[in-house]
């Protein structure tokens, strides 16, 4: 006997199932765990909405794989330091299924402990997401969803605390997560990587500050495309807080700071 239920209709019933609980078809089961995205397997928008001024959120938000893209003074496609984001989230803010589209702006700021579940960013503008709040306790946790074509750097961590990224695709970028090498006010962050899928071509997974105790914890991490293993995955540094460029202060994995093995990242 056939199915009367024709393909699209159950992809389209998957889809919908999965964005309910803050995944996508971009995510499969293996082995009883969440894999990120590849390049194949993006969401696919169910509308599209102009922003044009900051839209700032509390409490949980899901906007149910809708795109949000820059217009207006949000709509320049810049690199500009002082753009302001398309979403701000105040602490505690849990933001689902959302894409970011193009122009992007500054993607989305936090301005304390924040969870992004199933948030993906198609063409990042000057960062995907920055993270703030001065408390040592905050904790922003990124689960699911993916980004792409970040010239400079996706996550940006300004503030204190912990930041947790899991279940995550990264595809075309220059720094995936950074701990402000400069910013005016400096703390100690600490940094959790687990199964992510980076893409080749990218520059540096992580980048933290030594000299203010930073860290940064990878594990399943797969790399693809990059043969020549180009994609550094710990770049330490020593970090400022008078805006100059921080010096580098080597690569190695060190049980401190770069905190990885071998057998935590897997080339493709």
């Amino acid at each position: 006997m056939t199915s009367s239920v024709r393909p699209r209709a159950r992809t389209r019933a998957l889809t919908g199932a999965l964005a309910a609980l803050g995944m996508s078809v971009g995510m499969i089961m293996a082995s009883g765990t969440l894999t990120p995205a590849s390049a194949a397997t993006w969401p696919t928008a169910t509308g599209s909405q102009a922003v044009s001024s900051t839209i700032s959120l509390s409490g949980t938000k899901d906007y149910g794989m809708i795109r949000l893209y820059g217009t207006g003074d949000l709509g320049s496609g810049s690199q500009d330091e002082d753009q302001g984001p398309i979403l701000e989230l105040a602490a505690g803010t849990v933001l689902k299924n959302v894409i970011i589209g193009a122009p992007a702006a500054d993607g989305i700021h936090c301005k304390g402990s924040c969870t992004l579940q199933n948030v993906w960013w198609e063409d990042v503008g000057e960062d995907a997401a920055t993270f703030r709040g001065s408390s040592s306790s905050n904790v922003y946790t990124v689960s699911g969803g993916g980004a792409r074509s970040a010239s400079d750097k996706v996550f940006q961590f300004n503030g204190a605390g912990t930041l947790n990224v899991s279940n995550f695709a990264v595809q075309n970028f220059g720094t995936f997560v950074r701990s402000c090498g400069n910013c005016s006010t400096q703390y100690k962050r600490t940094i959790n990587l687990n199964t992510i899928e980076a893409t080749y071509s990218g520059n540096k997974l992580v980048g933290i500050n030594t000299n203010y105790g930073d860290s940064a914890t990878l594990k399943k991490i797969t790399i693809v495309g990059d043969g020549s293993k180009k994609i550094v995955p710990c770049q330490k540094y020593i970090g400022n807080n008078t805006g100059a460029e921080p010096s580098t202060n080597g690569t190695s994995a060190d049980g401190t700071y770069c905190k990885y093995t071998s057998s935590d990242i897997t080339y493709k």
